[in-house]
């Protein structure tokens, strides 16, 4: 293996791609074999060991077998991804037998959810339809929104009761597994785009009864197309959402603070948007309803960038020191500033005094936040 030599003068590469950068080893090119120098033996002047011929065919022959096996470990994991990214959660979280009550007063609070709070018209609509949304017209919920994600894009389904593309045939039981726990018909988990995990039993259940209204509108909505890095990320660590707790107590709807943070961390998803969170798996990373989450650039937003502002008390930082609840009231009330802000301003506006009152009394009660966020909106031509 080692070989005690005088070194010759002349100095061979070939080798180098392979083992100087982690070794700085260089070759050496003697009359009848070529050895490899290790500076790192130096005994003395004009002493050195070297690797002999044969002992370096062998590490050849390792160093190909490690990258053969490295090659079909990162191909069989690639082709589990390719074949698991959908795999289903039927097993764990099965559909329960499920037939909710439908009154018009269900009907009526779950109208009031899907096209206020909980702002499912909001993304479960063509992009072209957002303006008459904010009129307060009722636009067909058909789906095709698309959420442009480092994973890849994503689109909203049609929820309207067409049998063929929409829910109509799907059971009040598979509706509220997908509400309560983000698992499809087939099945498969989603996106954690629908935070609707911990609303309770009765507000899911006049969701339901609402959608069974809606008026039936074909409309194929494409595939999810995930990238390579999206369907990893989808095998690995995308699950079935689990509510805090189960069953989820009914709150009353009210003006109070605990109606408040309800609905900014169960309905309205407030504090999903304005907490910060790592745009690859959604987990959240920054400090609640201080701001910094980015939203675009995408077609969305018309190649704007947004950033979601800190609505925190804090004197100095937060958005929320500017109002008092008045203000607050009239400045929802106002709807966007930003024509292509991914805020669901026209939903929002339409909340009842009650519902603004009680978000505005909770976030008075969230701890300020000292931090001062980019944007909020960044306009294309300032994008580096």
């Amino acid at each position: 293996m080692f070989k005690k030599l005088k070194p010759s003068l002349q100095t061979c590469y070939w080798f180098d791609f392979l083992i100087f950068t982690f070794y700085n080893i260089k070759i050496y090119c003697l009359p009848k074999n070529t050895f490899f120098k290790l500076p790192f033996h130096n005994l003395g002047e004009n002493t050195y060991y070297y690797l002999t011929k044969p002992f370096l065919m062998k590490l050849k022959k390792i160093i190909l077998s490690l990258l053969v096996i490295i090659l079909i470990a990162v191909g069989g994991f690639l082709l589990y991804v390719q074949t698991h990214y959908n795999q289903s959660f039927d097993e764990s979280h099965p559909v329960t037998e499920l037939k909710v009550k439908s009154d018009s007063s269900i009907i009526e609070h779950g109208r009031y959810l899907v096209y206020g709070p909980a702002h499912c018209a909001h993304c479960h609509t063509a992009l072209e339809n957002i303006p008459e949304l904010e009129k307060g017209v009722e636009v067909p919920m058909s789906g095709g929104f698309v959420f442009e994600l480092p994973l890849g894009n994503v689109y909203t389904p049609n929820i309207t009761s067409d049998k063929e593309t929409g829910i109509g045939n799907h059971t009040d039981g598979e509706l509220y597994r997908m509400l309560r726990h983000n698992v499809r018909k087939d099945g498969a988990a989603c996106l954690e785009l629908m935070p609707f995990f911990n609303m309770s039993d009765e507000d899911i259940h006049a969701v339901i009864a609402f959608l069974r209204t809606v008026p039936p509108v074909k409309n194929e909505v494409p595939k999810n197309d995930y990238t390579m890095m999206g369907k990893i990320i989808r095998t690995m660590a995308i699950k079935p959402s689990e509510p805090a707790q189960n069953p989820i107590p009914f709150v009353k709807q009210d003006s109070t603070i605990a109606y408040g943070k309800y609905l900014c961390e169960s309905v309205a998803n407030c504090m999903g948007c304005h907490t910060n969170r790592d745009l690859k798996t959604g987990a959240f990373v920054g400090e609640p309803y201080a701001g910094g989450f980015q939203m675009g650039p995408d077609k969305s937003t018309a190649m704007y960038t947004f950033i979601t502002p800190n609505i925190t008390s804090d004197p100095e930082t937060g958005y929320l020191r500017l109002y008092d609840e008045v203000g607050f009231i009239g400045r929802m009330r106002g709807g966007r500033v930003h024509q292509t802000s991914p805020m669901p301003w026209g939903p929002y506006s339409r909340l009842s005094d009650s519902d603004l009152k009680a978000i505005y009394r909770y976030l008075k009660t969230v701890k300020p936040v000292k931090q001062k966020n980019a944007g909020p909106m960044i306009p294309p031509a300032s994008q580096s």
